[in-house]
């Protein structure tokens, strides 16, 4: 590299952060160019990329982050989604994390979701 080009990396490192973008502008504008523009190509690039078929998913597990403030209307759910004893059932609604069904379908999945959010718990579907 020449001096010259030394030189001016040096001078350049010592600008702020706001100054630097304002160079960006200034330059931008005298030359007519976008310092944008090859970022641009990069993420139309990568966008192709993503093109490709994804298999959507088929299997989906119902999860309950936090039974709420109704633990018993989440426990009487939780039984007639799964057909647990009250033991069991209390148990997996008091534990956050549980996995109340595993593996069933979107629609099921959505409609369990639906039930024990209704009766107060926080659900995820995963």
């Amino acid at each position: 590299m020449s001096e010259k080009l030394e030189k001016l990396v040096e001078e350049l490192s010592t600008l702020s952060v706001l100054e630097a973008a304002d160079l960006v502008k200034k330059l931008e504008e005298k030359w007519g160019v976008s310092a944008a523009a090859p970022v641009a190509v990069a993420a139309v690039g990568g966008g192709a990329a993503s093109a490709e078929p994804v298999e959507e998913k088929t299997e989906f597990d119902v999860v309950i982050k936090d039974a709420g403030a109704k633990k018993i209307d989440v426990i009487k759910v939780v039984r007639q989604l799964t057909s647990l004893g009250l033991g069991e059932a209390k148990a997996l609604a008091e534990t956050a994390g549980s996995k109340v069904l595993s593996g069933v379908g979107k629609e099921a999945a959505q409609d369990a979701k639906k039930k024990l959010e209704e009766a107060g718990a926080q659900v995820v579907v995963e």
